[in-house]
């Protein structure tokens, strides 16, 4: 296993960067290309592992797909042109690719079979397949079908209403790609509202969805035309900067270019809900996305509850958040988050353990933790845990702490965000 020594630091963060492309977008623009007719081309891609799973699969598939660094071009033939590939389709520990292509699969008249990395085959899969087998499909596998490995059978769908039990953009994309390929009107109906990249990416490759009071609707067999796509950067990724920037002193950093997309600013709520110097700019929209800058300088944190609506928002940014809370003065409670723990790790334990390590006052929930901060951290021996949020929160961490920290696994980084250390030493005030 691999390892790293990371370092506080002395002095602050200062400059500006950009970060990879939005991760969410990233893969949904690929899913799309293939399925559409024409040529796509994707400028600003995330090339970290997640989004090459959901390329292979297509390849895999027959779809001719070529990347060069952060520009691909995909020449699609429709979502019917699609072959049943050859040997089952590796999506490693890409939750997003398994449960997207899930809804795709489920309607061609083909089989599949799919499998994943250890943590992935531990995640739920069944929240999709139900939908789907209600619609028409053949899925099976381990547990009756909850986890990977999976083998799908597609057939001739039939549209339903579905209400998601869980706060969760993945299963709503899932069902509503199903419904593509579906004879009539496919409708989503959610809770709370969940991130929407894959209405505004259907919508740019010339389809047509509704959404109303929380029901999302979808008109099936339509077919769609390829496009260009510019993938903004990804807020999430931007978060561990904004929040290294918030809580290291004699810092300002500004991050250009990120997704401003309202369903997922949650950190940009959260944020200033905990009183910290932060100024957006919104300047132009690409494909539907409102895109801007962001700068955040030093700040005290300010202890808050957060809880409620803007979970979905800020769901992959809690541990960062948590981080972040470490230094507020006063007792911080995140709350509703659940869906934490169906992460690539059980993310509400290993947070909660690996700030424990490192010396901060926090304590797990059923659903979320309690921050009770003021806490100076401490150097450590922690494991990311395959992580790559994990692992990119103990990185930031390492700015503060009193003496170095030995991160194990680091390499799990490489899931989102490649280029994570060498960004973080572009902005370090040298």
């Amino acid at each position: 296993m691999s390892e790293k020594v990371l370092h506080p630091i002395d002095n602050g963060l200062r400059g500006n960067l950009q970060v990879p492309g939005d991760k969410s977008i990233s893969h949904r623009a690929i899913i799309f290309g293939s399925i559409a007719k024409g040529k796509t081309t994707v400028t600003h891609f995330l090339d970290g592992e997640d989004c090459m799973r959901t390329i292979a699969a297509f390849q895999a598939m027959g779809v001719e797909i070529n990347k060069n660094g952060q520009t691909v071009e995909i020449y699609g033939n429709g979502i019917n042109a699609l072959k049943e590939p050859v040997v089952p389709i590796n999506l490693g520990n890409s939750g997003t690719t398994a449960r997207l292509l899930l809804g795709i699969l489920a309607g061609l008249p083909h089989h599949f079979t799919l499998y994943g990395d250890e943590s992935l085959s531990k995640r739920p899969m069944d929240r999709v397949a139900i939908p789907l087998r209600q619609m028409g499909a053949t899925i099976d596998g381990r547990d009756n079908g909850t986890y990977l490995p999976l083998a799908v059978r597609g057939a001739k769908l039939t549209s339903i209403t579905f209400e998601t039990p869980v706060k969760s953009a993945q299963v709503k994309s899932g069902v509503l790609l199903a419904g593509l390929l579906a004879k009539g009107t496919t409708e989503v109906v959610e809770k709370t509202t969940t991130r929407d990249h894959t209405e505004n990416m259907l919508k740019a490759f010339g389809g047509h969805i509704t959404s109303d009071t929380g029901t999302i609707s979808i008109q099936g067999e339509q077919e769609l035309q390829g496009t260009s796509i510019h993938v903004p950067g990804d807020i999430s990724s931007a978060a561990f900067f904004l929040v290294a920037a918030a809580i290291t002193e004699g810092s300002s950093v500004t991050v250009e270019d990120v997704g401003l997309n309202p369903t997922r600013t949650g950190i940009i709520d959260v944020l200033k809900q905990m009183n910290i110097d932060i100024t957006v700019v919104e300047e132009r929209t690409i494909g539907g996305e409102p895109v801007g800058s962001i700068t955040v300088n030093a700040s005290t944190p300010k202890p808050i509850v957060i809880d409620g609506e803007i979970i979905p928002r800020i769901i992959d940014e809690i541990p960062i958040i948590a981080l972040l809370a470490t230094q507020a003065n006063g007792k911080t409670i995140i709350r509703d988050a659940e869906e934490l723990r169906y992460k690539e790790t059980d993310r509400i334990a290993s947070v909660v353990q690996t700030l424990q390590a490192l010396g901060a006052n926090i304590e797990a929930t059923n659903d979320g933790m309690v921050i009770y901060g003021n806490d100076t951290l401490t150097g450590a021996e922690v494991d990311s845990y395959g992580d790559h949020r994990i692992g990119m929160m103990i990185a930031i961490a390492s700015l503060i702490t009193k003496n170095s920290i030995t991160l194990k696994n680091p390499d799990c980084i490489a899931v989102s965000y490649p280029s994570f250390f060498n960004d973080l030493d572009k902005i370090l005030d040298k």
